[in-house]
């Protein structure tokens, strides 16, 4: 292998990857299947692809071309040399509007695409749910389709050329009449001429095995076609010319509700007389909640266009009114149409998880049939998963006949694995008796390959294997997918993970405390590869930042995948290279919800450090600011914030702190309050006892000590909304309070004696000091039982600290049942007014805002309080998605300043630079407002100031 790496580095230019990291990240795609290579090349043109070829042809390795790693049928896996193409060929070389085609590289992502193609009312017309971060290489290898193909078709439609270097190193230009053959092709086609025209199931979405018929005469002898779902066995694409088709100028959405799948299968065929842009459908299973969705069991997305919004709402008003329907919602607002579709995208994620939160697997999920046969296959689909004792949840194309589903197959047991392949081998041949194909949209790859003769019959896959002897007769790119297939149950993902839960520390409770579980979420749908962010999505500022696949969330989970399989990362929790992946996540929690399958980095990141230094010794970044709430305390009761403020402004006693703290040299320090928080509740308050309702504020560290403002606008709104405002007590008493704990919660004579404070253990739980993270939790929920035995709600200003007691809290403290009902006690400060003081109205504030949602808010508690309480306080304007890029320590850390910068620099400065004058910038995060101010010169707010501001101005 050595000698193999150092030949390619030599004949390259591209990046050569043989450690462990980079083969790592690509043993696995988005299938159920793992192959570990021997090295992974990002080669930068079409010379260092034929040079690859030429080392590796020499030495019998083979080569696999993969583009976003979201194949789901294990064809962008191998145990050779992995071509990435996202590296470097991911160009747009040009867009001729006139000719309406377009010049891509392979690695270039389809969205790239679709808004160079916009401006002159062009697009491509395929778009796979996946759109985001899939690759055109990597859509005309497997023949990619999307929802849009009921109007424009396959990938393999919208190909006008390709140029490919085959096994051999010759370079073609494949083309219509028979532009660009291997020598033996032609000869091959026409002495098969009959066999190829009887031998093709014709329907819209046939995918499986290779396009020999797309080779016929009477069809153009089309190359380029043929090669389109060749899954990168005949040659290595490096280029290619695609069709552009004109997009509609509006559109609406016709969603079409019916009692059950089954309904909505028989209903799509018929609406296609009608040429809409999409059919899709789903069911009930799949839907979060189906309040923004009309009343059924199952939905049909029908999509129309039009010249006008009137004319695309016209004919989907046709629709709605020739489908015989429960209910109907025709949304012609584009934002509206947004969410609704990201419901349909986010399928193939959350099919992943039954209804009951159980796993569920691919591998079956994009068989296709007539379309008016839909119907009736469904019925027989559903008898044989119950025979089997399956469960799956379809959705898909139903307008081509095409279901996606993922299935409970149980993968990690012998038994298990048995019936997948029994059930597999019946499948094949019901979809083959419905006239179908075994792939409409993802291919063959390992999944379907081996059944190919129940669809085929073996003369005509012996033909595919005469095909690709002329295209590659060293048999070279990407064996064992299509011909001459590995079994369907062999080199599955699941088989190398330990068969005993891993002990661990947090509870995983959707896992079933099973970390391999959690680890197991993680399918490779690769939204966590997104870029640039959309809307409001935080998921994942690291890799935006980066554009290396080691620093998305998927990355991190392969890299994870493989501590726990012992064999490429041998060393477990001390492996240096799951070290050094985690160290640029941000702990923004945006994967717990962007991600479909909601992996939660953060966590595994906390857990994986936890492991990784237990009995050694920490970086010193973990103790500067891990232990951050003991050196704020330990500055307010010796009352020298002043004196620590001063030697932080000198520069050189800044940079030797800074050093030895490990913190970044680029930082400044932030300031500590002269009076803090507690301070200036004891000075204000004597206790009040009149009858409104109760609510504990909790004074967060960063309240507490760095932001006390905050602190005391909250307590002024709240006061003015009616409620009476309480901290959380600073002594454990011997027994509990009389009555509803008032008089604790209100006896300034316990903050005075100083002898403990409440807090989430946040600083601890990031920096994986997870042992302290408990005994100060523990401390806390002691602290805090008097507010306990109360229906008290507590309301934390700071939104990481209300995500970790929501959250980190009971997965930590899971055997102690007091942490649950913290948890579930804590509100944000605007869910505290809306549920506690629902008749306030608050002051007029009537400035637009901008700013940022908190990456743990969106991600853990939610905004749609706060959105409401902007609006009734007149601040407009939407605040960017996103994640600020300080995320508590990350930001600080000796090492992170540029990632960081670069995480702002992606929508949360941006979005404050291009507002008006007298705009409001909201950020209600210490870390949002410190990051803004040290790298903007501008002073964000929290909610609660701008609100008591208003209050303060007279403002009603």
């Amino acid at each position: 292998m050595t000698d193999l790496q150092a030949e390619l580095r030599r004949a390259v230019r591209g990046d050569v990857g043989f450690d462990v990291t980079s083969r790592a990240l690509v043993t696995m795609d988005a299938s159920n299947y793992r192959r570990v290579p021997l090295g992974v090349v990002a080669p930068r043109d079409a010379d260092d692809v034929a040079a690859v070829l030429a080392v590796c042809r020499e030495r019998r390795v083979p080569v696999v071309a993969r583009g976003g790693g979201t194949s789901i049928a294990g064809q962008a896996t191998g145990t050779g040399v992995v071509l990435d193409f996202t590296r470097h060929m991911n160009r747009l070389l040009s867009v001729d509007p006139q000719a309406r085609t377009a010049v891509v590289q392979p690695g270039l992502v389809l969205d790239r695409l679709q808004e160079a193609a916009a401006p002159h009312g062009l697009r491509f017309g395929p778009d796979p749910s996946t759109h985001s971060r899939c690759t055109l290489g990597g859509m005309i290898g497997n023949n990619s389709c999307g929802s849009h193909s009921v109007a424009w078709g396959t990938t393999a439609d919208s190909v006008r050329e390709l140029d490919v270097v085959t096994a051999r190193g010759e370079r073609l230009r494949l083309g219509r009449e028979w532009a660009g053959a291997p020598e033996g092709l032609r000869a091959l086609v026409e002495g098969e001429l009959a066999r190829l025209r009887t031998g093709f199931p014709e329907l819209p979405r046939r995918i499986s095995g290779y396009a020999l018929d797309a080779l016929l005469p009477e069809k153009g002898a089309d190359v380029a076609r043929s090669f389109c779902g060749s899954e990168g066995t005949l040659g290595v694409l490096t280029e290619a010319v695609v069709r552009l088709v004109e997009a509609p100028r509006a559109r609406a959405l016709a969603v079409l509700a019916y009692a059950d799948e089954s309904a909505a299968a028989h209903a799509a065929a018929g609406l296609l007389e009608h040429g809409p842009l999409t059919v899709e459908g789903m069911a009930a299973d799949l839907v979060p909640s189906t309040a923004s969705l009309p009343r059924g069991g199952a939905w049909l997305f029908v999509e129309t266009g039009g010249e006008s919004q009137a004319e695309a709402r016209a004919r989907a008003e046709a629709i709605v009114r020739a489908a015989d329907v429960l209910d109907s919602l025709i949304v012609t607002d584009p934002a509206g149409q947004r969410a609704l579709w990201r419901i349909r995208e986010d399928a193939s994620g959350t099919a992943t998880r039954m209804p009951d939160g159980s796993e569920a697997w691919p591998g079956w999920e994009d068989c296709a049939v007539p379309p008016a046969r839909l119907g009736a296959y469904l019925r027989d689909f559903r008898k044989l998963l119950t025979s089997h004792g399956l469960r799956g949840t379809p959705y898909g194309h139903f307008g081509d006949g095409c279901i996606h589903v993922r299935i409970d197959f149980d993968l990690l047991t012998e038994a298990g694995v048995g019936r997948f392949r029994r059930f597999s081998e019946e499948l094949a041949e019901l979809v083959a008796a419905h006239g179908g194909s075994l792939s409409g949209e993802h291919g063959d790859g390992q999944a379907r390959a081996e059944l190919l003769p129940k669809m085929y019959g073996p003369e005509l896959v012996a033909l595919f294997e005469r095909a690709k002897g002329v295209w590659d007769p060293d048999d070279l790119l990407n064996p064992g997918m299509l011909v001459r297939p590995s079994p369907l149950d062999t080199n599955l993902r699941f088989s190398v993970l330990p068969r005993k839960p891993v002990e661990v520390a947090f509870g995983y409770p959707a896992d079933g405390g099973d970390f391999s579980a959690a680890v197991r979420r993680c399918v490779g749908v690769a939204k966590c590869r997104t870029a640039p962010a959309a809307g409001s999505s935080v998921m994942c500022p690291s890799f935006r930042a980066t554009g290396e696949e080691e620093h998305s969330t998927r990355g991190r989970a392969r890299l994870l995948h493989e501590m726990l399989a012992g064999e490429l990362v041998t060393d477990g929790w001390r492996s240096t290279e799951v070290r050094d992946a985690l160290d640029l996540c941000l702990s923004c929690k945006g994967c717990r919800s962007d991600c479909p399958v909601e992996v939660d980095m953060a966590t595994y990141k906390a857990e994986f450090l936890h492991h990784h230094y237990e009995g050694r010794r920490r970086p010193a970044a973990h103790h500067s600011m891990g232990r951050l709430p003991v050196w704020l305390r330990w500055v307010a009761r010796t009352r020298t914030a002043r004196v620590v403020n001063t030697l932080a402004s000198v520069r050189p006693l800044a940079s030797l702190a800074k050093r030895l703290g490990g913190i970044a040299p680029e930082r400044r320090i932030p300031r500590v309050a002269a009076e803090t928080f507690g301070r200036w509740w004891i000075r204000r308050h004597g206790g009040s006892a009149d009858g409104r309702d109760l609510v504990i504020l909790w004074p967060d560290t960063f309240t507490e000590h760095l932001s006390p403002s905050v602190g005391r606008a909250a307590v002024r709104v709240l006061e003015a909304a009616g409620l009476r405002v309480a901290v959380p007590p600073t002594v454990h008493l011997a027994k509990a309070p009389v009555g509803d704990g008032r008089t604790v919660a209100l006896d300034p004579l316990s903050l005075l004696r100083g002898r403990g404070r409440v807090c989430c253990g946040l600083t601890y739980v990031s920096t994986g000091q997870l042992d302290r993270a408990r005994k100060v939790m523990r401390r806390t929920l002691d602290l805090m039982e008097p507010v306990l035995e109360t229906d008290a709600p507590v309301v934390v200003l700071e939104p990481s600290c209300a995500a970790a007691l929501r959250t980190d809290l009971p997965e930590l403290l899971a055997g102690d049942p007091r942490a649950a009902r913290l948890a579930a006690s804590v509100l944000t400060f605007a869910e505290a007014l809306e549920r506690y003081a629902p008749g306030w109205v608050p002051p007029s504030v009537n400035r637009p805002a901008t700013g940022q949602t908190h990456c743990h808010q969106h991600a853990v508690l939610g905004d749609a309080a706060d959105r409401r309480l902007r609006e009734a306080a007149g601040l407009t304007g939407e605040l960017a998605g996103g994640c600020c890029g300080l995320a508590g320590n990350f930001g600080f850390e000796k090492g992170h300043y540029e990632v960081s910068k670069a995480c702002a620099e992606d929508q949360l400065l941006p979005a404050v630079r291009g507002a008006a004058d007298g705009t409001v910038v909201l950020a209600d995060g210490f870390s949002c407002r410190t990051q803004l101010e040290q790298l903007a010169g501008v002073r964000g707010r929290h909610l609660a100031e701008v609100l008591a501001a208003a209050l303060d101005d007279g403002v009603s």
